[in-house]
């Protein structure tokens, strides 16, 4: 398990972290978010040992050695492989540095590459190859050591819908043995579709923290879903509906003041017919971000 405890960093006279604190077990998938310059990358550094730091981060209730940070993956935001290096060349040196030996590295190489449907050959140069096969081969050398630590900057950036679900996959495949992962993503639905957790920072301070399902619970079930022949007019109407917007035929999002107002509507609606669709939920992650990342007013 990682623990990060009441982690502060200074440049200057910006407060880049502000006692942040936060845990990630075994087999667990963390989402770090937050708007750029939020904090993310310095919190990532601070775990790397990248820069100095007041507070405290362990590795199963120890500080980290020389040893754990073999056993830590990590894929910077900024993409940095020697471009005159093969393919081959690149994993195996980046994995030397993890102490993984090249008789160990290589007979895997052919794998991962089918793995992230990379185009080409091991022997391929790094600049012959496109921008995103390249990420791909980043990918690669973040993962192929097996690392029990990872973390991931951004690593869906850049990637098309289907090399994303190939990562996502890879992503899961490190959970189920056990891996912790902690990655950061301004597109919400990946988070949403594979963390466990999230913790969001703002200005360098945690604003939210939780299950992804508790964090979205915490600001009540006050989007409305309603198909129904009611006009917009007459939703506007109803006590508790603060706002309207038709988002089909005869289909409607409404905003609630408090989610308690729900069963009242739903009688108002329904009187005692059958209505195809009448479902209250939480605000999305892409909704709580918007509003919360960047200090936004709640609705």
């Amino acid at each position: 398990m990682l623990s990060v405890a009441n982690i502060s960093k200074t440049f200057g006279t910006v407060k880049a972290l502000n006692a942040v604190s936060f845990d990630v077990h075994d087999g667990e998938i963390m989402g770090l978010i937050g708007q750029n310059g939020a904090g993310k990358s310095t919190t990532f550094h601070s775990i790397l040992n990248f820069l100095t730091f007041d507070g405290q981060i362990t590795w199963n209730g120890q500080p980290l050695t020389a040893a754990d940070y073999d056993q830590i993956g990590y894929l910077p935001e900024e993409r940095s492989l020697m471009s005159k290096l093969t393919i081959t060349q690149q994993i195996v040196y980046l994995a030397r540095l993890k102490n993984q030996s090249a008789n160990v590295t290589k007979p895997k190489i052919k794998d991962w590459m089918a793995r992230f449907a990379v185009k080409g050959q091991p022997t391929d140069r790094i600049n012959k190859l496109s921008k995103g096969n390249q990420q791909k081969v980043q990918l690669i050398c973040t993962l192929i050591h097996d690392p029990q630590l990872i973390i991931l900057d951004e690593p869906f950036s850049g990637l098309d819908p289907v090399n994303a679900d190939l990562l996502k996959q890879a992503i899961l495949d490190a959970k189920q043995r056990g891996a912790t992962i902690i990655f950061s993503s301004h597109d919400m639905s990946n988070v949403e579709e594979i963390c466990d957790s999230l913790v969001m920072l703002r200005n360098g301070q945690t604003v939210l923290k939780g299950t992804i399902d508790d964090v979205r619970q915490q600001f009540g079930r006050t989007r409305l879903f309603l198909t129904t022949d009611w006009t917009s007019n007459q939703l506007s109407e109803l006590t508790g509906v603060t706002s309207v917007k038709t988002i089909g035929p005869h289909r409607y999002r409404l905003q609630l003041a408090d989610a308690s107002v729900g069963p009242a509507i739903f009688d108002k609606v329904t009187a005692g017919q059958y209505v195809p669709e009448f479902s209250q939920q939480p605000p999305t992650l892409d909704e709580i971000f918007r509003t919360e990342a960047g200090g936004g007013q709640r609705e």
